[in-house]
């Protein structure tokens, strides 16, 4: 699989923690040259350095990417930036705080895979992986906003796939169940510890699970699959 990435070079938003981070690391242990994509510029650094001294190439970039993405050799771009909302019912959400939401975790990835596709489209070929959740396709656990904003990701996941394909661009996501990341700290912990009861495999996924999932898209051992939605969440009963 080494030789499926080596060298294409991949943008990965939310690279400074969590999924991102792992992601980040295991492409660049493949040979892929990561471009980082993340708001903490301090953590960001420190997952370059740390590539670094792994062997593997990176270049950091704090926030706004859409204007550079036309004009780099993408391969791959995984879009896992999003945001959590805090812990509330929907009748106390705020507007403006559902708008924030779908901002970062549906709007963002659009503009930015707009922004990437144009370049993929010109070589005819390009992978993209967006980041979306269990939350989007059962609805918990979550806020509504998030929930929403996640399933937007699933179906423009399969519209682009039906629109891009022909182009030879594939077009996939990943549905994480509850992952050991700072996001899960905003959830009570009665709820953490049902969702852990609910899977079959009783404990959290680790980030670089969901990172090995990433990585299998991203190479051409998945080169025949397209517009789909590979639920990674230990055998969530639903």
């Amino acid at each position: 699989m080494k030789e499926n990435i080596k060298d294409k070079v991949v943008i990965i938003t939310g690279a400074s923690s969590g999924l991102g981070e792992a992601t980040a690391l295991y492409l660049a242990q493949y040979g892929a040259i990561v471009v980082a994509v993340a708001r903490r510029k301090d953590r960001l650094e420190s997952l370059v350095k740390r590539i670094g001294s792994q062997g593997g190439k990176a270049l950091a970039i704090v926030c706004d990417v859409t204007k550079r993405a036309e004009k780099l050799p993408v391969d791959i771009l995984v879009n896992n930036a999003g945001i959590v909302p805090e812990n509330r019912l929907f009748p106390m959400a705020s507007p403006d705080e559902m708008e924030r939401v779908f901002s970062v975790n549906f709007f963002a990835a659009m503009r930015l895979t707009q922004s990437v596709s144009k370049m993929m489209l010109r070589r005819k070929s390009g992978t993209i992986i967006n980041m979306t959740s269990i939350a989007a396709l059962d609805g918990e656990p979550a806020q509504v906003e998030y929930a929403a904003s996640k399933a937007a990701l699933v179906g423009a996941t399969k519209k682009l796939a039906s629109e891009l394909g022909q182009c030879g661009i594939r077009v996939n996501a990943i549905a994480p169940g509850v992952t050991e990341t700072d996001m899960i700290a905003s959830m009570q912990t009665e709820l953490r510890e049902k969702m852990t009861s609910d899977t079959i495999l009783k404990r959290l996924a680790k980030p670089e699970e969901i990172a090995d999932v990433a990585v299998f898209l991203a190479s051409d051992l998945s080169r025949y699959m397209t517009g789909q939605v590979l639920r990674v969440d230990g055998g969530m009963r639903r």
